[in-house]
């Protein structure tokens, strides 16, 4: 059986790590480059790197920080923000990323995952999408949950997995930073669409939210989350612990 991921994710602006509530309220965490390498030492499985702004302020992602923080980690990298084109998937791997995540710009140009997938790999491609309830559907937003696309989540997610996008981190921006457990109804209905790997984001407060993500949608692969691992609320080792104790497959 495969085991299941644990992922914390460093939210970087302006080169310093960040946490907010439902994407908005961003108080001042850490130094990614310290972060990384004290989840690199106690049991993450991988690590994701969002330059958070980079979208919103139509720059390219700051790779200065990104170059210092790869070099601590020996995990897994997946990295994000502010890219747009396969040139941007090029710089980024050769910093250190083993895998890209997409959002904004795979909406502003859908050809993006295809041609990534082609040069890169499907495993090196994730598609990252932050959704809302909006009057009952499910929607994608952009620019970091700033901007409602109107687009339907869950086709949107089909179309690119068919595009070649060979993971999905799914962020929820009405459990992000609430601490009240996974957004388990959206998280159903994006398993039973596609049949790649997909990474629950958004909502973690206890050690329990995990067990309940794994247990009520076993096909979710990874339980994604940032402050209640930065700031020592959940210790990554006893998550496992308890998971382990719940026979979820996981690695120790």
């Amino acid at each position: 059986m495969i085991t299941k991921r644990i992922i914390p994710c460093l939210d970087v602006k302006d080169g310093r790590v960040v946490k907010g509530v439902n994407f908005k309220g961003l108080q001042d965490v850490s130094s990614p480059v310290e972060l990384a390498k004290y989840y690199t030492q106690n049991g993450a499985d991988e690590l994701v790197f969002y330059d958070i702004t980079a979208s919103s302020d139509g720059r390219k992602l700051f790779t200065d920080i990104l170059c210092e923080t790869a070099k601590s980690v020996f995990i897994p990298l997946t990295v994000g923000g502010g890219i747009n084109t396969v040139e941007d998937f090029d710089r980024v791997l050769k910093c250190g990323a083993d895998k890209v995540s997409v959002n904004s710009g795979a909406i502003k140009n859908p050809d993006l995952i295809c041609k990534a997938a082609k040069l890169y790999g499907d495993q090196c491609v994730v598609l990252s999408v932050d959704v809302k309830r909006v009057d009952g559907v499910f929607r994608v937003f952009a620019k970091g949950g700033r901007e409602n696309t109107g687009m339907d989540a869950i086709e949107w997610i089909k179309r690119c997995v068919a595009n070649g996008a060979g993971e999905v981190v799914v962020n929820s921006i009405d459990t992000d930073g609430v601490k009240k457990g996974f957004d388990l109804e959206m998280l159903e209905k994006v398993c039973d669409a596609v049949n790649v790997p997909v990474i629950a984001s958004g909502g973690a407060g206890k050690i329990e939210d995990f067990i309940t993500l794994f247990n009520t949608v076993p096909k979710v692969d990874a339980g994604l989350a940032a402050s209640i691992f930065h700031f020592g609320e959940v210790s990554i080792n006893d998550l496992k612990k308890e998971m382990k104790r719940n026979n979820i497959p996981t690695r120790i």
